[in-house]
């Protein structure tokens, strides 16, 4: 037990407590708090890394993610329509998640990841920030295609201006304009605290993912079986792109996370506006009931074992 990461160990408090129906519960503004804060910290870790190198390099890993977001989109799309039936709406919103990422999972394997002192490469913050956005414009053409009622003015303020990339890019030009030296002064409080904070929305996380369970019961097998493939899958397409890309092994480690992962805060915020007529408990019990508890306690270290496997490199 003693091997196991603490912020892990939140994780499965809060799940357990959840279970067992405990009054355990966390201000709904202290959760919001702790998501901006976790955002703001990941984004100025990345923007402090960004400014001790040119940006033009960049440019062939931002198309890769794209591609790769949108390939994944389309993989989710057409095995939940053909193999598991759901109808299209439900399919389209449920493939939007799986092919965007999740914040919290990329906090935890970043705490993962430092704890081994495993290097990452600093722009995985911007993959981050870039790859929630694809999957939800293919998500939307998926479920109902391009249309005269479709509200693109609201649809693209929610994708690209959603509290979510407005504070990584945000964090993220505020640690690149400030440096490593300017950080300074708040680097006791982003990057000292940064896993004390992750732990305490683990736990909230942990609450939050217990209450997806009845939503699983009445999906049956579709939504496990789906929430653990798709992830491994998606890890497998990481990999790839991450080795094209020449990443380090910590890095491919991380786009493999980031590809296996689903989100559950902005993808949800879109799909409520464009796909009105899904079942956001579908989409959630799936990202949220199978496929985060997944990644967390077992994805990352296997992640992280498939890419030694392909650098050579010792584990």
């Amino acid at each position: 037990m003693n091997n196991i990461d603490p912020v892990i160990l939140f994780f499965l408090f809060g799940l357990v407590a959840g279970l067992l129906r405990s009054e355990l519960k966390l201000p709904s503004a202290l959760y919001d708090s702790l998501s901006i804060f976790l955002l703001l910290a990941i984004g100025l870790k990345g923007g402090q890394g960004l400014a001790t190198q040119p940006l033009l390099p960049l440019l062939p890993q931002l198309a890769a993610v794209i591609v790769l977001g949108i390939l994944q989109t389309l993989i989710a799309f057409a095995a939940l329509r053909m193999a598991f039936g759901f109808d299209r709406p439900n399919a389209a919103a449920t493939a939007a998640h799986y092919g965007s990422v999740s914040v919290a999972t990329f906090a935890v394997a970043a705490a993962w990841l430092a704890s081994r002192h495993i290097d990452v490469e600093p722009q995985m913050a911007i993959l981050l920030a870039v790859m929630e956005i694809p999957a939800i414009l293919v998500g939307i053409v998926l479920a109902r295609g391009v249309s005269r009622e479709t509200d693109w003015k609201s649809l693209g303020h929610e994708a690209f201006l959603g509290k979510g990339v407005t504070l990584l890019l945000g964090g993220m030009a505020i640690g690149w304009a400030a440096g490593p030296e300017g950080l300074q002064p708040i680097k006791g409080l982003y990057f000292d605290l940064f896993k004390a904070v992750l732990a305490l929305f683990l736990l909230e996380m942990g609450l939050i993912v217990s209450r997806q369970v009845e939503e699983l019961k009445r999906r049956g097998l579709s939504l496990f079986v789906f929430g653990l493939a798709m992830p491994l899958l998606s890890a497998c397409l990481g990999l790839g792109t991450g080795l094209l890309l020449g990443l380090s092994m910590g890095g491919m480690t991380m786009l493999a996370t980031l590809a296996a992962s689903a989100s559950y805060i902005a993808v949800p915020a879109a799909m409520r506006i464009a796909v009105p007529e899904a079942n956001p408990a579908i989409s959630l019990a799936g990202a949220l009931g199978v496929t985060f508890p997944f990644n967390i306690l077992a994805g990352i270290p296997l992640y992280h074992w498939m890419a030694t496997q392909l650098t050579g490199t010792t584990p």
